[in-house]
């Protein structure tokens, strides 16, 4: 299937850069699974801008920068942060119903933020985001959105029918969950919008699919990749043996829930650090992680209940339904919460028109490394950077239209080698053992014992995934496998890389920060 624009990803940066591209070319967009089942759903909390009175851009700037502890590009936060209110206005006359205090938006607050200025759909933003934008887009007579296409690798210059070493990205070779053949998408111009890369560790809010596939695609390509140490631990996830992965949003701490020990009621966040529970969260995860290892908890409790009920049912709708259906009441006990993995920070290195190192390859959202979130992302700003990089990667694309080609002839992918497995058990024990050794290894807490350990099991692994890879048909948990490797293997690699500790990265080896912030850069 050939089209003018391929992009990877029907989430927030996606089809951002797919309504602004429509107007003028043809373009389809490829869904790993259901249409709005990557993180953009998932998002709770909401999108940060500067919207109240009194609140400044250099006001949102410093705060973005102080989060990521100096490693953010001060281009690209000015330029995410000035382009926040007019991504707004957009999401707003797309039907986006933003909780609103009379005629203005309501405001909320969350960690790090020095102003109210966080808007959203009660705790459900982003899957009100989701809808709203898949609704544009499924009615855009130029935009052909596809589901359950899982990417195997990027189509480059190296698979023309005349082979070059150019360069040049054409497109991705996709299996198809229902009929099991690969296809070949072509475009003249790519995005890649494929999200993050926490299912690399056991315990993550991140949906099923977030396998890190772009970065990982991107890597074999041959672009850069960026500060892949920085994964940042959201503090606050639901602690249930039944459910997994249930987030609870930093705005119930921006609304004043406090941080308590489970077994002495002890309030710990004012004894870490004088922002208490509205500090960044790096800082957070780990105080309670001290906390959690300190008295062998399980968990710590995470109490809102001193605010009211009717206050909590208000602001937490859907987290209040959740919770009272596993039997918690939220408005009259605690939470029990953990640490789990929220949010890569590093990724595939982009400028600020969202290109990558390779011509015709643009990327935008979780999957990038911008320059905005340095060594730690402030609350709120994940879905505002992929409306803005989602629309910067349409506007290059417009822009420089007659320098993208049509692509040429692309060779079909070749299955004449391989057979159907028998084996599928060897995917799954791999799968369960990265996540195991990456959340010991390489979690909230690093030594450097502990990152060549998982280094040696990583080099092990990749020459049996290798193997498998060879002699085996792709299916989708092959795919997402292999990814899952090679993101674990850039994480280490970049943990292993940075003597220092800084933002996310914390290291027993290296507990002070360098005078000077330095991107951990690696090169294939």
């Amino acid at each position: 299937m050939n089209s003018d624009v391929l992009i990877i990803g029907s989430g927030a940066a996606g089809l951002t850069a797919a309504l602004n591209l429509a107007e003028r070319f043809r373009v389809t967009v490829l869904a790993k699974s259901g249409l709005a089942e990557g993180s953009t759903a998932w998002a709770q909390g909401g999108i940060a801008a500067v919207l109240e009175p009194g609140d400044t851009f250099e006001s949102h700037i410093e705060d973005t920068m102080i989060a990521g502890a100096g490693l953010n590009d001060r281009r690209t936060v000015e330029f995410v942060v000035e382009g926040a209110p007019r991504a707004i206005e957009r999401l707003i006359e797309l039907g986006v119903p933003f909780n609103k205090q009379g005629a203005d938006l309501h405001l909320t607050r969350e960690g790090g933020h020095s102003h109210r200025r966080i808007v959203h759909v009660n705790d459900a933003t982003g899957w009100a985001v989701q809808e709203a934008l898949l609704e544009a887009a499924a009615r855009h007579p130029n935009i052909t959105l596809v589901p359950d296409k899982v990417v195997i690798d990027l189509a480059t210059s190296r698979h023309e029918e005349r082979y070059s070493g150019a360069g040049n990205v054409w497109g991705v070779y996709a299996v198809d969950r229902a009929s099991g053949r690969v296809e070949l998408f072509t475009a003249n111009a790519t995005i890649l919008a494929t999200g993050g890369a926490g299912r690399t560790y056991l315990f993550s809010t991140a949906p099923r699919g977030a396998t890190g596939d772009g970065i990982a695609m991107a890597w074999r390509a041959g672009c850069r990749i960026s500060n892949m140490e920085m994964m940042q631990f959201h503090p606050t996830c639901l602690y249930n043996l039944t459910v997994k992965n249930f987030l609870i949003t930093e705005a119930v701490r921006g609304e004043g829930g406090q941080l308590k020990n489970p077994k002495t009621g002890h309030r710990f966040m004012p004894d870490v650090d004088p922002r208490a529970e509205l500090a960044p969260r790096d800082v957070v995860a780990r105080a309670i992680d001290a906390e959690i290892k300190r008295d062998g908890l399980d968990y710590v409790h995470l109490d809102i209940s001193h605010m009211g009920a009717e206050f909590v049912t208000h602001h937490f709708p859907t987290i209040y339904e959740k919770l009272l259906g596993l039997g918690i009441d939220m408005t009259r006990e605690s939470i029990p919460v953990v640490p789990a993995q929220h949010y890569t920070c590093g990724g595939i290195m982009i400028d600020l028109d969202g290109r990558t190192d390779l011509p015709h390859l643009y990327a935008a959202g979780e999957c990038t490394q911008s320059g905005l979130h340095g060594a730690n992302r402030l609350a709120s700003n994940s879905l505002l950077e992929c409306f803005v990089f989602g629309e910067a990667c349409a506007k290059h694309i417009n822009a420089n239209w007659d320098d993208l080609p049509p692509p040429p002839a692309i060779r079909p992918w070749d299955e004449s080698r391989v057979t159907d497995s028998d084996e599928e058990v060897v995917i799954q024990q791999n799968w369960t053992e990265i996540r195991r050794f990456m959340w010991n290894y390489v979690g909230i807490v690093r030594t450097t014992k502990r990152l060549e350990r998982a280094a040696h099991r990583i080099r092990t692994l990749r020459g049996e995934v290798a193997d498998y890879y060879g002699h085996f048909r792709v299916t989708p948990d092959l795919i997402e496998l292999r990814n899952l490797l090679e993101c674990a293997d850039l994480i280490v690699r970049s943990a292993l890389h940075r003597h220092e500790s800084r933002g996310l990265h914390f290291t027993l080896d290296y507990p002070h920060k360098l005078a000077v912030a330095a991107d951990t850069v690696l090169t294939p």
